[in-house]
């Protein structure tokens, strides 16, 4: 092309218009600009600005099989007609030739120009491509009295074939894909470029045709480009997935990298845009190999790994030897062992020395002695230092074991103190006792660690008399005998002596006169006493040796009246009489007790709460309410772990709870390294009461231990900044989660959510605990897309909305997830919690639509009262919603238990087929809301308020920028006109256009809105 056709200006390019040198003569100046290095840009798609870059964004992910800018060369593309039809215009643009086709034949009638590309193959795999187009469009008004016969459209066709036909392809070969028009037309000076993209498909044969139409319009073909998208193989959690070409939402099998495996095949979602999404599975690196980037690799010398898992490898621990490459433990040094409980990350210890200066001390007055020792220079490292204590009986010639009636206190094995108190020892005898010491590796050694020391009691003193009993009595003698504090051994033989002496009126002597008798046995009979009368008696042990004990106190006993013999043969009979019949009446009594007890057991039988079933009265464990311990540290200290804090790091606020900031953080742990952890903490100038309730949530939480329950790693409270740690969620709440991906997640994968959610519930109910507060936003999400319940603080105010809880005797409940008895009577029970998990289903499945929307408080409960129920969300399977129904029966006794529920969906997951069939959605059920109706009878004043009843308030400088000012505009969009709006996201089309739908009559045909 000459520099002279280059140069026209503006006004000669659209002056005298006429044939195919006017097409060439407006199209010009878009040259000439495109020779500067400047390229006009259009704001009808979606905002996004085409500059020289643009065809290049998406390389990674596209795969182009036809660019007509890059193909730098002559395209070869065939016109029909040859003359007065599509024309080729080239230029030079940065060194390149540019070749573009443009026709204006407005002034002649009928017309049928045709432009037909090279055969394009299609790639194995391939059945959908997407065809991208950039033209310019000439306004007819610009004309006058030419444009009688102009049009502003053109047409696009395919035709497929297996193989290069040349030039033997008819018009009737080709199939009409769409008619295109331009968003933006050129009136003046300034081109308009318009960028077009339409999806062509199922493709079958090797390959195809593409055909423009021209039929009177004036057209600039800038660009066509033909690609199709993949999603470029990848490496997610030690898996390799392969590239896979992006047709349709598609699921992939990947494979282990090497030195990984998984215990499931992983898998990954390939979607329409060419990205990977929703992993599922991991793989694990084998014992000796850790995780380094997107592989595996073997630990180094001097480095172990004992497991399967993603873990670091660790450095050889203390007394073994430097390990070789991959090593999965580090043996122990010579002279070290680990015992059978020792972790095999554990270091190596060796046995302990003997106990040293081992002394002994004898407690004469009791009778005792006490062993008392030093811990052994050598322990080893352990931590599990016991003592065990041997007695022996020695003499000239030889040692015998101690006899059983040898008492120790606490114990003669397994003793944690140095010292041990050794009773009912006998004197005159050598005893030898010996202490070792024990471990965990003591096994291992040959070795017995013992001190030894030898003594003996050469002095016992006597035991003492501790009760004078009267055995017999006459009018003339009394029988007597007593007890000993201890009973002597059985190699020594004890004397007593006995004092007594006659009871004189107080005051009668001076001078108390005893009568002394020597006795060698413990019983005596005392004669020629005289009748009706009292005598004193005290008893004290001699010692073989004769040193006396201490003397028992005195007892006073009457000898019989000289006409008590009969008496006593009389009340003798009588007694025996009465002892019988007492007899028998025990014996009676105690058989009707034994069949009362019998039968009340068997009346119990049945559940105390017709909801609950007699398993779920008979839990493995029960929870316990720390409120019910008088100090509050108690629970803590039973429950909770407390962690040093020198182990935590604080990195970044993400949020502020109710006593002070959230943190995310990390833990240092000598098992498991460093893990990501969240960090509640109590704000400075904290009370003791707000301290106790802060803490009661750690005592509630660390008492359970469920996958699907948010993990206490601990707490730390001698700090004078107390902290709650508990284990990092990476997707934070399951409300906001599901709004930020409207649409993006499947339903098989939302159900897999809801079953977590419940198993969780299920075990909290199983223990008994009731959560009081269950919703989407107290339910956390990690990067596996786990859900785990969370928040079990009770009652308290919902993110700072006043209309979040309704205020009643018993503190603040939420409206919105409560079941009507506990809003009435708060009745909290594993049921109430039933009909909660129902509104969290429908938050899920509505991707974190607020529940009743923006009803108030009030007129949910109405509403409830009278039987309304929430509808089922778009695209919710009808079995999902049907449980949903289940869980908001109005009678608590007819909700299902969570472990039915944990049941049916176990069994939809296992059937996919199941979800299929979709639940019913009437959109004007959702829209037509009190708060958000207008007050003279249509439902919305404004486009932006009826964007924002609906949750799309981002697309309201859209709908202002298209024009869409009005609701009798929204009224009149279709699907492409909500597409060229800018809206792209495919659950943001459907709420849009569903609630168009609802706007309209009940009679508005649905095909108009089909997605």
């Amino acid at each position: 092309m000459s520099s002279a056709l280059v140069q026209v200006w503006w006004g000669q390019g659209f002056g005298g218009f006429g044939g195919g040198g006017g097409a060439v003569a407006w199209f010009r100046p878009l040259l000439l600009m495109s020779k500067l290095g400047v390229f006009p840009h259009s704001s009808s798609c979606g905002g996004r600005s085409y500059d020289a870059t643009f065809f290049s964004s998406f390389q990674s992910k596209e795969q182009v099989l036809l660019d007509m800018r890059a193909s730098g060369g002559e395209l070869g593309w065939l016109t029909l007609p040859l003359e007065n039809g599509w024309e080729i215009v080239q230029t030079v643009v940065n060194g390149s030739l540019l070749y573009t086709y443009s026709v204006c034949n407005i002034e002649s009638t009928e017309q049928d120009n045709w432009l037909r590309t090279t055969f394009i193959q299609r790639r194995p795999g391939t059945t959908r491509v997407s065809v991208e187009l950039r033209f310019v469009v000439r306004d007819c008004n610009t004309f006058g009295g030419a444009s009688v016969s102009c049009k502003e459209t053109f047409n696009l066709f395919i035709s497929e074939a297996d193989a290069d036909v040349g030039t033997n392809l008819r018009k009737g070969q080709f199939r009409k894909v769409a008619t295109i028009a331009p968003d933006e037309i050129t009136r003046g000076k300034v081109l308009k470029v318009n960028t077009e993209t339409r999806t062509i498909g199922p493709l079958s044969s090797k390959g195809f045709y593409l055909a423009f139409q021209d039929m009177g319009a004036c057209v600039a073909l800038l660009s066509v480009r033909v690609y199709y998208k993949t999603c470029p193989s990848t490496v997610r959690s030690l898996a390799q997935f392969p590239e896979t070409v992006a047709d349709s939402l598609r699921e992939v099998e990947g494979s282990c990298v090497e030195k990984a495996v998984s215990t499931a095949t992983p898998k990954i979602y390939c979607t329409t845009e060419g990205e990977w999404v929703v992993p599922v599975g991991q793989c694990q690196c084998l014992p000796g190999y850790e995780t380094t980037g997107d592989s595996c690799q073997a630990c180094k010398p001097g480095y172990f790994k004992p497991a399967l898992g993603n873990d670091l490898c660790r450095v050889c621990p203390d007394n073994t030897r430097p390990s070789d490459t991959g090593a999965t433990q580090c043996e122990c040094e010579d002279g070290y062992f680990r015992s059978a409980s020792d972790s095999p990350t554990a270091a190596c210890s060796a046995p302990p020395s003997a106990p040293r200066d081992l002394i002994s001390t004898t407690l004469s007055a009791e009778g005792k002695l006490q062993l008392s020792w030093d811990p052994p220079l050598v322990t080893g490292g352990r931590a599990d230092l016991t003592y065990s204590v041997g007695c022996e009986l020695c003499d000239v010639s030889s040692c015998a074991a101690c006899s059983d009636k040898i008492r120790f206190d606490p114990s003669p094995s397994e003793l944690r103190d140095t010292v041990v108190i050794v009773a009912d020892l006998d004197s005159h005898l050598n005893y030898t006792f010996s202490v070792e010491a024990h471990s965990g590796v003591s096994q291992f050694s040959s070795q017995r660690p013992v001190a030894a020391i030898t003594t003996a009691l050469d002095y016992l003193e006597p035991p003492k008399v501790t009760l004078i009993h009267l055995d017999e009595r006459t009018p003339s003698s009394l029988s007597l005998s007593w007890a000993l504090s201890r009973r002597p051994p059985a190699h020594i033989t004890h004397r007593y002596e006995l004092m007594y002496r006659r009871k004189d009126d107080e005051g009668e002597r001076d001078v108390t006169t005893y009568t002394v008798l020597i006795l060698e046995k413990n019983s005596v009979q005392i004669n020629d006493l005289s009748p009706d009368t009292t005598y004193m008696f005290r008893v004290q042990a001699l010692s073989p040796e004769g040193n006396p004990g201490s003397y028992s106190v005195e007892h006073e006993f009457h000898t019989a009246p000289l006409a008590e013999s009969q008496i006593q043969n009389n009340s003798t009979i009588v007694m025996g009489a009465v002892v019988g019949v007492a007899v028998m009446l025990l014996i009676v009594v105690g058989v009707l007790l034994l069949r009362k007890r019998r039968l009340s057991s068997r009346g119990r039988g049945g559940p105390e709460d017709p909801y609950f079933s007699s398993d779920q009265l008979k839990p493995l464990k029960t929870y316990v309410d720390p409120h019910m311990y008088e100090d509050p540290n108690i629970a803590i200290q039973k429950f909770v772990t407390e962690i040093d804090p020198n182990f935590i790091s604080k990195q970044k606020v993400i949020g502020v709870g109710e006593f002070g900031e959230v943190f995310r953080g990390a833990m240092r742990s000598p098992l498991r390294g460093e893990v990501a952890v969240a960090i509640k903490t109590l704000k400075p100038g904290y009370s003791e009461k707000q301290r106790q309730e802060f803490l009661s949530e750690a005592s509630i939480m660390g008492q359970f231990s469920h996958p699907n329950i948010i993990r206490l790693e601990g707490v730390v409270t001698k700090f004078k900044h107390v902290m709650i740690v508990a284990e990092y969620m990476e997707n934070g709440a399951l409300d906001t989660y599901l709004r930020d991906r409207d649409g993006e997640l499947p339903c098989y994968q939302l159900v897999g959510m809801l079953r977590g959610i419940s198993a969780g519930m299920k075990y909290l109910s199983d223990m008994n605990y009731v959560h009081r507060d269950l919703a989407a936003r107290n339910v956390l999400v990690n990067s596996n897309l786990e859900c785990k319940v969370s928040d079990f603080g009770l009652s308290r105010v919902l993110e700072d909305d006043a209309e979040g809880t309704y205020t009643t005797r018993g503190g603040k409940i939420p409206i919105r997830w409560t079941a009507p008895e506990a809003i009435e009577y708060r009745k909290f029970t594993s049921a109430s919690d039933v009909w909660s998990f129902g509104i969290v289903m429908w938050e899920v499945m509505a991707f974190g639509e607020r529940p009743y929307w923006d009803m108030s408080n009030h007129e949910v409960m109405k509403a409830i009262n009278e039987a309304f129920r929430l509808p089922a969300p778009m695209d919710c399977p009808s079995a999902v919603y049907q449980l949903m129904l289940q869980c908001w029966q109005h009678d608590r006794a007819h909700r299902p238990r969570f472990t039915d529920i944990v049941n049916i969906l176990d069994k939809l997951l296992r059937n996919p087929e199941s979800l299929k069939t979709i639940a019913d959605f009437d959109p004007r059920i959702s829209i037509r809301l009190p708060s958000t109706s207008g007050g003279d009878g249509t439902m919305f004043k404004s486009v932006s308020e009826w964007l924002d009843s609906i949750k799309m308030r981002q697309y309201s400088e859209s709908f202002a920028r298209a024009g869409v000012t009005s609701m009798d505009q929204v009224l009149g969009l279709r699907h492409e006109d909500i597409r060229n709006i800018g809206v792209r996201l495919p659950g943001h089309m459907k709420r849009i256009a569903y609630s168009i739908l609802g706007l309209k009559d009940e009679t508005s045909s649905l095909s108009v809105f089909a997605v």
